[in-house]
Order: C-alpha cells, then sequence, then structure tokens
C-alpha cells in the first residue's frame, strides 16, 4: 500500500518499546467496541523520552478519535513525542478533522501505527502525509492483532457487510429448547451475564421473527455500568409478524429497532412500524418469502453497522451457515441433555457429506459455573486450481 513501511507482522524484529506501547494502544482500542460504528475502534498513546504523556481511544459514536483524545491529554508534552496508534491516522475531512494534521501541529517527531486503514480514503494516505510533514512513520506493529481487533471494520470496508458472530446456547445434544418450546433456562446465569456482555460489544443484536414471536426480547444490554451499550435490535421478520405490542416495538425509544423485511410487505404494517419509531429495511428475497441474508447483511453495511451478534434461532442460524456469512461462533453448551425431539440449534440445510459442512477453528474454551463456553472462527475453505473448493 501507498508509503507503508513493512515490518513484521507479530511484532517480531520491532523495537520492544514499540511492540509494548503498541499493545496499549490495542488495549486502548479495545474498551469501545460496540459504539463507535460506522468507524473503527482506535487507541493511541504518546510516549516522549520513554514516559507514556498521553492516552486516548474512539468515543462513542465514532469520535473524537483516538488520536485527538491522546493529544489533549498530552498536550505541550506531545512535541518531539512517538504517538503509537492502532490504525493507520486518518488524512480526510469528514466530521472531524483529519488527525494526521493534528499530530502534525502538535510537533510529534514519530508515529507508530499497527495496520493500514482499509478506507480507500486513508489507505496507506495518511502514512504519506505524514512523511511529507516531516515526521517519521512505521508500520505493521502487531498488525494481525490490530486486525483482528477491528475485523467488523475491515470486512465491511472490504466485502460491504458487517463481521457475524452466531451465539447460541445449547445442551450437549445441540438443542436450544425442548420439544414443547421451554428454553428458559439451558444455561445458567454467569454465561447468560457473558451473553449480555457480548452484545455490548456489538453494534447490533439480530434475531429471527421466530425467536421474536416465542421469547418477546428485549435484546439490551442489562449489565451493571453498560446499561447505556444498548446495540440495534434487528428482526428478521419478510411478512412483518411482529407484534405492534411486542416489548421490542414498545422499547423502540431506549434503542433503535430495525427490521429486515421484504419489499412487498404489508405497507400499512410498515408506516404502523415506522410511526413507533421502528426502521424497516426491504431486502430482495433468495426465494419466495425468504429474506436474502446476503442483501440484509449488506443493507446493514451500507448503514454503517460493523458488528452484528446473531442470537437465533435454528432457521436464523441455519441459512447464514448455509450461505457462508458466519465469522465466529460463541457457544454455549450446558451438561444436560434434552434429546432428538427438542429444538436444534440450527435447522437441516442440505449438507450431503461432511465435506460440504462449514468448517471452525477452536480459539478458545472458557468454563462459566458448570457450563462451557466455545469460542470458534470461520475456515475459509481454498479455492482449487480447478475453481472447485478445497
Amino acid at each position: 500500500m501507498a508509503g507503508s513501511v513493512s515490518i513484521p507482522t507479530r511484532g517480531a524484529g520491532s523495537p520492544p518499546d514499540d511492540v509494548r506501547f503498541m499493545r496499549a494502544a490495542l488495549a486502548l482500542a479495545d474498551r469501545n467496541l460496540g459504539c463507535v460504528w460506522p468507524n473503527p475502534s482506535a487507541g493511541c498513546v504518546i510516549v516522549r523520552d520513554g514516559v507514556v504523556v498521553g492516552r486516548g481511544w474512539t468515543q462513542p459514536g465514532g469520535r473524537p478519535h483516538a488520536e485527538v483524545e491522546a493529544l489533549a491529554r498530552a498536550g505541550a508534552n506531545a512535541r518531539g513525542a512517538t504517538a503509537y496508534v492502532s490504525l493507520e491516522p486518518c488524512c480526510h475531512w469528514g466530521r472531524t478533522p483529519p488527525c494526521t494534521d493534528a499530530l502534525t501541529a502538535a510537533g510529534v517527531a514519530r508515529v507508530v501505527y499497527a495496520v493500514d486503514d482499509p478506507d480507500p480514503r486513508v489507505q496507506g494516505k495518511g502514512a504519506d502525509r505524514l512523511r511529507a510533514a516531516g515526521i517519521a512513520v512505521a508500520t505493521g506493529v502487531l498488525a494481525d492483532a490490530a486486525t483482528d481487533l477491528n475485523e467488523g471494520f475491515f470486512r465491511r470496508m472490504r466485502d460491504g457487510r458487517p463481521m457475524v458472530t452466531l451465539k447460541t446456547a445449547t445442551s450437549l445434544d445441540g438443542r436450544i429448547a425442548t420439544h414443547t418450546g421451554a428454553s428458559r433456562w439451558i444455561t445458567g446465569a454467569a454465561a447468560r451475564a457473558r451473553a449480555h456482555q457480548m452484545r455490548a460489544r456489538h453494534d447490533a443484536v439480530m434475531v429471527g421473527i421466530g425467536t421474536a414471536l416465542a421469547d418477546d426480547p428485549r435484546l439490551t444490554c442489562r449489565l451493571p455500568g453498560l446499561e447505556s451499550r444498548h446495540p440495534v435490535r434487528i428482526v428478521v421478520d419478510g411478512r412483518l409478524r411482529l407484534p405492534l405490542t411486542s416489548t421490542l416495538v414498545r422499547e423502540a425509544a431506549a434503542a433503535p429497532v430495525w427490521i429486515l423485511t421484504l419489499p412487498d410487505a404489508d405497507p400499512d404494517r410498515s408506516r404502523a412500524f415506522a410511526d413507533c419509531g421502528v426502521t424497516i429495511i426491504p431486502v430482495e428475497p433468495r426465494q419466495t418469502g425468504i429474506v436474502d441474508m446476503a442483501g440484509g447483511l449488506a443493507a446493514l453495511g451500507a448503514r454503517g453497522l460493523t458488528r452484528v451478534l446473531v442470537e437465533g434461532g435454528g432457521r436464523l442460524a441455519a441459512t447464514l451457515l448455509r450461505d457462508d456469512l458466519v465469522d465466529h461462533l460463541h457457544w454455549f453448551r450446558a451438561p444436560m441433555v434434552i434429546g432428538g425431539d427438542g429444538v436444534p440449534a440450527a435447522v437441516g440445510f442440505g449438507i450431503d457429506t461432511p465435506d460440504a459442512a462449514p468448517r471452525f477453528e477452536r480459539l478458545a474454551v472458557e468454563a462459566l459455573d458448570t457450563d462451557l463456553l466455545e469460542t470458534y472462527r470461520r475456515v475459509r475453505r481454498a479455492i482449487g486450481s480447478g475453481g472447485e473448493r478445497v
């Protein structure tokens, strides 16, 4: 990319202080994941003579940016200092001035950033602008970690859709409810608290209309201290069956509620939802009566969402898995067996052989009282020379 200086992405070969201070910048960037969309979440540490003189991270709503926050805290101590930033400083005017200009005006002598910003308005141009101002620039320090942290923003820039995390809570045999539909509670209090924490770290939480009708959920974050971190609540509802008396509609003023529906949905129902403060997003069908989820996610990406947590149900999960749209799995597993007549985590979606099934690599396993949380990342299958997946 234009103007980039290559340093090994995992920090190997980088000066130890660069790695140490970049880790601090990444920790700051992690703080506001879930509430900065459509922007990425960045962290910045200003260091002078080996001492941290300023820290900053992207603020809710995506502004002020991390660099501006850190420079304000550093004040005059920023002159001659090094700025460590988890993402390339922006160089374009948006709702705020370019961070490259703020760094230059503050008299920073050196900027170390982890990875180029994939936004075409910035990509490599921020580094060029800093160098043109006489500032030394290095990049690539802990680039893999920085890319993982802002995976949702990178995916939106690259693929036009948000990162999708599928969260499910099941028995050992993969059931989310009994044959009667009863599901409260399969997992315990610790697992449910962790699920609320996940909501706080995502821009939006999504359910299918079946789950919305069965559970009448709120889909908010109700952890002490995080009550303000409510995600956008999204329902996939092709025929606008969600009751106007549902909790989501009644509480639409507390946090945004969006419905992905079909273009030919009842216009009177659409107006009624709009009158209640609900945003209706028409999406073309994949087949008759079925919302195309690739198109639905593209519509969410166009509105700025970068991180979406999907909480059910089995049909929505199956659709996303079938269409290779799930990037991460968070699988809560309770020590019980419900049986084959229970409701599956994903309904059938036409897998003929194990080789055709979506594959994931396990990243972590964590005990939460008597439950387990297994975390997975999607494995992308390669494309063979003849175009087949291998």
